[in-house]
């Protein structure tokens, strides 16, 4: 038994030198940084990139260096709330003031309060909900959970699919590993086409995981 243990720490700790190990190679990889893009790389958000591509440095380094660019353009960090508020009018995404039971920020979207048709203004709403949600993040904790309530939806209030697959590329290439669960509640059943079985019982742990309720 105590030599099972030992094995099964050895394990552990040859992976976080190996990880350790990779976050360096990336971090030297990727060059001197300065400014912003020198304070948005530490070493958490390396760590974020090497998993969000398996942990193959030279995929990690292009989709990092994809977003540095994305962000010396758009300035999400510079975006405030006056210059989106007619977004949030009708609380159609906002950030809970309450976290889950893992101390993760919650956001909430109603798909069913869309009160707009403007793709930028959406898109930069959206943004500047995820960057607040990050930076009232506890501490130690990294990722956010999401609750999509779809009461009142219907295809007339739907988003345009330009907006729909900015929002998932905007998501999955410049914040990985950031959004750990999603909860659909009242969704409606042409989403089952999407994402039927896409979370069992045996899953629910697991990042990306979407649950129904």
């Amino acid at each position: 038994m105590f030599r099972r243990k030992h094995h099964s720490q050895d394990v552990q700790d040859n992976d976080a030198v190996h990880r350790e190990a990779k976050i360096n190679e990336l971090k030297a990889s990727i060059g001197p940084l300065s400014g912003r893009s020198l304070e948005f790389c530490d070493d958490a958000c390396l760590r974020r990139y090497l998993e969000a591509r398996n942990w193959n440095v030279d995929k990690a380094k292009k989709m990092l260096e994809e977003t540095l660019k994305w962000r010396s353009t758009y300035k999400p960090e510079d975006i405030r709330w006056h210059e989106v508020a007619s977004e949030g009018e009708t609380g159609k995404v906002y950030r809970a003031n309450f976290q889950d039971r893992k101390g993760r920020t919650v956001l909430v979207l109603r798909p069913g309060k869309q009160n707009t048709s403007s793709h930028d203004n959406q898109l930069r709403h959206f943004v500047y909900l995820i960057e607040n949600a990050i930076l009232n993040l506890p501490e130690g904790q990294e990722q956010m959970a999401w609750l999509i309530d779809f009461s009142g939806w219907s295809l007339n209030l739907s988003v345009p699919m330009k907006t729909a697959r900015e929002t998932i590329n905007i998501l999955q290439n410049h914040y990985p590993e950031r959004l750990a669960v999603a909860f659909l509640y009242n969704p409606p059943r042409i989403f089952e086409t999407f994402w039927k079985d896409s979370c069992s019982e045996e899953k629910m742990d697991q990042e990306r995981c979407i649950i129904y309720l």
